[in-house]
């Protein structure tokens, strides 16, 4: 096994093993944690050795709950540009993922965010437990649902990843599978079980993989989402963010106002940004979603909003942002505008 104790790699059989390894910081991916994955899946995607990839986290509650967003703050306090380095080797790392030539397998179990999604949702087989805990909560900090957000929710039924991105909703192991976020359920005691079923098996594709997991696969339960989709479908279906707050309040009940009021909590400037950002990334390649989303987090770790959510939500953990602009309506067409213009000789080379 080589390690850098933070995150680690080992082989067996012919799988590549990934341990996500912070379990005290929920397993959240450090800038030196991107840059080791993406060298790490650069050697195995030419390996002949090597034929399938498994990603897990450390401990029981997380695999990985996003960036390390505490050292985003740091760094972008002091240099924003530091910041754009750290998205870059992310954004690449998640390219990386996304075009790997082989099965990659995610074992998310427990928590997975914002930068936990981009290092699992892009694979082949991503298998949900009964602990596991989704959400993409970005627009709540004044940042985008990122890390390839742009490709993966718009392709997701019906209206689901734009109610998801908006939003920030947590799905639990049945929610995931309804919504395609999850491919697969294996309740937690069984994955050990399926990492030596994977090690032992002469793996050379990825219908060699579903041959092994049919032997693990269990029933997740009904999802509650599907109770909710028809409000969700014609809601979210609205072009504005105004709009769905108005199709919202016209669908009345609890669960549509509960929605409505999570939305009024959010940054109108991310929800503004989010909203354009899953429409146009509906019709974009893989690639060209990153390089959407690089743009938009470069401009966002010059603005206010940024730095006010985290500090809000994560270190003085008031909960109460004071966004600025505090209002969509006062979020104008040119600033939502400028945050996707080109930004010159800094654009994302994948």
């Amino acid at each position: 096994m080589t390690s850098n104790t933070d995150i680690q790699f080992d082989s067996a059989g012919n799988i590549g093993f990934i341990l996500l390894n912070r379990p005290q910081a929920l397993n959240a991916l450090t800038h030196d944690m991107c840059r080791r994955l993406d060298e790490r899946l650069q050697a195995w995607g030419s390996d002949p050795a090597i034929q399938a990839v498994v990603i897990e986290g450390a401990g029981e509650k997380a695999f990985c709950a996003g960036g390390d967003i505490r050292a985003l703050y740091e760094t972008g306090k002091k240099n924003h540009r530091d910041c754009w380095t750290f998205y870059a080797d992310e954004y690449v790392m998640n390219a990386r993922i996304a075009h790997f030539p082989k099965p990659y397998i995610a074992l998310i179990d427990g928590i997975v965010m914002g930068g936990g999604v981009g290092v699992s949702v892009h694979g082949s087989h991503r298998i949900a437990t009964e602990r596991t805990l989704f959400a993409m909560p970005e627009t709540g900090i004044g940042l985008i649902p990122d890390v390839g957000g742009s490709y993966f929710l718009p392709r997701l039924p019906g209206k689901l990843g734009l109610y998801l991105g908006l939003s920030g909703a947590r799905l639990k192991a049945a929610d995931t599978l309804y919504a395609g976020v999850a491919t697969h359920y294996v309740p937690a005691d069984r994955l050990g079980d399926l990492k030596a079923a994977l090690r032992a098996a002469p793996i050379r594709d990825a219908a060699d993989v579903e041959t092994v997991l049919k032997g693990f696969v269990a029933d997740a339960g009904a999802p509650s989402l599907a109770e909710h989709r028809a409000v969700i479908d014609q809601a979210f279906a609205a072009a504005t963010v105004e709009a769905i707050m108005a199709a919202l309040t016209d669908a009345g009940g609890d669960w549509a106002t509960k929605v409505r009021d999570t939305l009024l909590t959010k940054s109108p400037t991310s929800l503004k940004l989010t909203n354009r950002q899953l429409r146009d990334g509906g019709t974009f390649t893989f690639d060209d979603c990153m390089r959407m989303e690089y743009r938009i987090v470069c401009r966002l770790m010059q603005d206010h909003d940024f730095f006010e959510g985290v500090r809000a939500v994560i270190l003085d953990k008031d909960n109460a942002p004071k966004w600025r602009p505090a209002r969509l309506q006062d979020v104008s067409d040119a600033e939502v505008e400028r945050h996707f213009a080109s930004l010159g000789d800094d654009e994302l080379r994948l």
